[in-house]
């Protein structure tokens, strides 16, 4: 099973070495992640877990099945959902 965590883009900016060269950097806000499933190899056939990321704010856009999956979770709906 491998490891992940998701974030969002903020924007890009630079760094300046101290022998004045200058390297262009993404700036990324991370977490924070819930882990809103785990799979098992066994009654799935491998081996995952599931991660959410930055609360919807508008809960009434997601569909039943969804809100269901979070709520059997016990997390908040979420924008981002990615198998790890």
């Amino acid at each position: 099973m491998g490891l992940g965590i998701l974030g969002k883009k903020l924007g890009m900016t630079q760094i300046f070495h101290e022998d004045g060269s200058i390297v262009p950097v993404t700036v990324i806000k991370a977490g924070p992640c819930y882990v809103v499933q785990k799979k098992a190899a066994e009654k799935e056939g491998y081996s995952a877990v599931q991660l959410g990321f930055e609360e919807i704010k508008k809960a009434r856009r997601i569909n039943k099945p969804l809100a269901g999956h979070f709520k059997k979770a016990n997390v908040l709906p979420m924008n981002f959902l990615r198998e790890f």
